[in-house]
């Protein structure tokens, strides 16, 4: 049996980004604004219509500003309401997560997450500012809505990169799904399809026309990653 086509997920910000995305073949999208700045919450009023224009499943950013840390309780109770209001619209999830002294910080993620049992979560690129990502690949596990780790596998070559994230992959084990991000495009799709060392994609810059954070999404540059990403080996 041949291996699964790669999911794809594309950052939106828009309803118009849904529909490109959706039409082009995107699996599952992640919902932000300000993506220049790696994405912050987006309003309720952008998420519902996004929701009213596809049925592709929504993972929703909840970061309030430029940072993987909290300024304070005024912060932390804003990112609160965020998750609460977001988890009532039935989404797939959220995105967030938070980092102190190079270590992956659980009682930020915990407080977020408070009251919100069932709440499925991806943990962001937060994760790439931690020294020691196996040990915070087990900490993240005693997290139990987290269910996903965005990560870009380091700042080398694609071909190390497909490398550390076999480790991570590994480490993972069936509790985590380590998700690829990070300037991920074409070529780069097309190695860790063949590689095999993750199942998931996340991608910004390379759905959009031109390919800049701030375009919109093209449905005709998410259907060539769409095609790249079911070429499978």
């Amino acid at each position: 049996m041949s291996p699964s086509p790669l999911l794809l997920e594309v950052i939106v910000q828009t309803a118009d980004d849904a529909r490109a995305a959706e039409t082009g073949g995107a699996d599952r999208l992640e919902v932000v604004r300000d993506i220049d700045q790696d994405g912050l919450t987006p309003s309720i009023a952008t998420v519902r219509a996004i929701q009213a224009v596809t049925r592709l499943p929504l993972r929703v950013m909840v970061r309030e500003c430029d940072s993987f840390t909290v300024s304070g309780a005024a912060e932390l109770a804003a990112l609160q309401r965020a998750a609460v209001e977001f988890a009532a619209l039935g989404i797939d999830g959220l995105v967030l997560g938070f980092a102190h002294d190079c270590t992956v910080d659980l009682e930020t993620t915990r407080a977020v997450l408070d009251g919100l049992p069932d709440i499925r979560v991806t943990f962001h690129r937060a994760f790439d500012t931690v020294h020691n990502p196996l040990a915070g690949l087990d900490a993240l596990r005693s997290i139990p809505q987290i269910d996903r780790v965005l990560t870009s596998g380091g700042n080398a070559d694609w071909t190390t990169r497909c490398a550390v994230l076999r480790r991570y992959a590994a480490r993972a084990g069936n509790d985590l799904t380590v998700l690829a991000g990070a300037g991920v495009d074409e070529t780069a799709i097309g190695l860790i399809a063949s590689d095999g060392c993750v199942c998931e994609v996340h991608v910004g810059r390379a759905a959009r026309h031109p390919q800049i954070r701030s375009a919109p999404v093209s449905a005709d540059r998410v259907r060539r990653l769409r095609m790249t990403a079911d070429r499978r080996v």
